[in-house]
C-alpha cells in the first residue's frame, strides 16, 4: 500500500545472535517500489506468460520481495523463457529435477557420502589416486561422514576394481576443498546451523565440479551457490540456478597454466578506469596495481563480502534486471525447431534490461563488457580522491577498498555503475 512504511527485510534472513561484526542490511522492502506478491502474480497471462518488461523496471526501482526472490531469480537467470506457459515450465522442471537426480546418483555410486546428508572436510585421495593413509587425516576424514559411510573404505573399495581415471581422481581431490568452504560459507546465517543445508551446499557444488569438467570447484563458487540454496526449497532447482549463474561467470573460474580466468575482466576493469579517471589509472600503475588484482575478490564473488547477506541478493537481482536479455534462455537450451521458431517472435525493447539496451547501441563485434566491471569501476571512482592522496602502496588500496564493507548502497552502486557505462561508450565512440 503506498504511503505504508518500509519494512526491514533482516527478518527472512535471521542472523546468529552471537555474530555481531557482519555489515547492517540498507535494503528495505518498500510498498510501491519492491516488486510484491501480488504485482508478480499479476504480472503473468491465464496461460503463465510473463511480463517481463514490467518486472525488470519494478526490480530496478526497489527490488524483490524475499518470499519470491528464488522464483523471480529463475527467470532473470534465464532458467525459464518469459514467454513460456506453466504447463511449459512445469514440464521444463521436471526434466530438470531427473537429470540433476541422475548425475547425483553417477557421483554417489563413485563416492557414496555424496547424497548422505554429510559431507568431508579432509582429502581422501592422493594426486596418484591412492587413498590417503596419515592417521589424523584418516580420523578427520571418517569422523565427517558421522553416520555415513567410511571415507576411506569408500576410495579403497574403488580401487580395488582397478586404476581410477584421471576425472575421477580428480574430482575426488575436490571434495574435502568444497567441505572446507562450504563450512566457512555464510556462516553468520542462523540456516547454516542445520547439517542438512550444509550437506545440501556440499552436494550441489560435488556435483557441479563432477559436470563441469574445465572449473570443476574454485574458492568462490560457495558464496554464489549459497543464496540458491537459501531461496529454493529443491535442491535440484537450486542446483539449476547455480549452474546457470555460473554460465555468467564460469569464464572467472577457468585456470590454465598461464592465466586465471579472471584476468580478462581485470584488464576490462584497466581498460574502463583508464578512460574515466586516467588519474586514478595512472596512480595505480605507479603503485604496481596495474593489473587491478586488488579488485579479484569483488568480480569473483559479486561483492559477496562488501555487502550484507541480504544487500548483496538486493545488488546481483538489480544487475540482472539491468542486463536482462530475454533471449538467454535460448543461449543455454539445446536448440530445437519448436525453441527456434519461439525465439524469432518479435520482442519488444522494454523487455531488455537498461544497461543491456545501451550496448544494443553500439555496433561492434565484441561481447559487451558486464556490469560487474562498471560496479567495481563505480567503487574505484567515488574512493578516487581518498586512493590520490591516501594510498602509498598496494596495502593501502587494499585497505581503503576493505574499508568500504557495509557503507556500500546497492542501487547507488548500480546507478552510478550505469553513468560510467554510457559515459565510457560515449568517450569509446568519440574515439573511433
Amino acid at each position: 500500500m503506498w504511503g505504508a512504511p518500509a519494512e526491514p527485510a533482516d527478518s527472512y534472513y535471521e542472523v546468529r545472535p552471537e555474530c555481531t561484526d557482519v555489515p547492517v542490511t540498507k535494503f528495505k522492502i518498500k510498498p510501491g517500489k519492491t516488486l510484491s506478491v501480488r504485482k508478480w502474480q499479476t504480472s503473468f497471462a491465464p496461460d503463465g506468460q510473463l511480463d517481463i518488461g514490467k518486472t525488470l523496471n519494478r526490480i530496478h526501482r526497489g527490488g524483490i520481495h524475499p518470499t519470491i526472490r528464488g522464483e523471480v531469480w529463475e527467470f532473470l537467470l534465464g532458467c525459464f523463457d518469459p514467454k513460456s506457459t506453466y504447463e511449459e515450465r512445469e514440464q521444463l522442471r521436471q526434466q530438470r529435477r531427473e537429470q540433476y537426480q541422475k548425475w547425483k546418483n553417477d557421483c554417489r555410486e563413485i563416492f557414496p557420502v555424496v547424497g548422505s546428508g554429510q559431507f568431508i572436510t579432509a582429502p581422501v585421495i592422493t594426486e596418484d589416486g591412492q587413498p590417503i593413509q596419515d592417521p589424523l587425516v584418516l580420523l578427520e576424514a571418517n569422523n565427517a561422514g558421522g553416520d555415513g559411510p567410511n571415507s576411506t573404505e569408500i576410495v579403497q573399495e574403488l580401487i580395488n576394481r582397478g586404476p581410477l581415471d584421471k576425472k575421477i581422481i580428480d574430482w575426488l581431490l575436490l571434495l574435502h576443498q568444497i567441505g572446507l568452504d562450504v563450512k566457512r560459507t555464510d556462516r553468520s546465517l542462523v540456516f547454516y546451523e542445520k547439517q542438512e543445508n550444509l550437506s545440501k551446499l556440499w552436494d550441489i557444488l560435488a556435483v557441479y565440479a563432477w559436470i563441469d569438467i574445465d572449473v570443476g570447484y574454485c574458492q568462490g563458487m560457495s558464496d554464489l551457490c549459497s543464496p540458491m540454496i537459501i531461496l529454493l526449497d529443491d535442491e535440484a532447482d537450486s542446483f539449476w540456478c547455480f549452474e546457470r549463474l555460473m554460465r555468467r561467470l564460469r569464464g572467472n573460474f577457468r585456470c590454465t597454466e598461464s592465466s586465471v580466468g579472471v584476468e580478462a575482466q581485470l584488464c576490462h576493469l584497466a581498460a574502463v578506469t583508464q578512460v574515466i579517471d586516467p588519474k586514478l589509472h595512472q596512480h595505480l600503475e605507479t603503485l604496481g596495481g596495474g593489473d587491478y588484482l586488488f579488485a579479484v575478490r569483488m568480480l569473483m564473488v559479486l561483492f559477496r563480502r562488501e555487502f550484507s547477506f541480504c544487500d548483496s541478493l538486493y545488488l546481483w537481482e538489480m544487475m540482472w534486471a539491468l542486463e536482462y536479455d530475454p533471449d538467454l534462455f535460448y543461449l543455454y537450451e539445446e536448440p530445437t525447431p519448436s525453441l527456434e521458431e519461439t525465439k524469432k517472435k518479435a520482442k519488444s525493447m522494454r523487455h531488455y534490461g537498461k544497461f543491456e539496451r545501451e550496448n544494443m547501441k553500439i555496433k561492434t563485434d565484441e561481447a559487451p563488457l558486464p556490469i560487474s566491471v562498471f560496479l567495481v569501476a563505480s567503487v574505484l571512482k567515488e574512493k578516487s580522491t581518498k586512493l590520490l592522496h591516501e594510498a602509498r602502496g598496494l596495502d593501502d588500496v587494499v585497505k581503503i577498498l576493505n574499508d568500504i564493507t557495509g557503507s556500500l548502497d546497492a542501487k547507488k552502486a548500480c546507478n552510478e555503475a550505469i553513468k560510467l557505462h554510457k559515459k565510457y561508450l560515449k568517450k569509446q565512440q568519440a574515439k573511433n
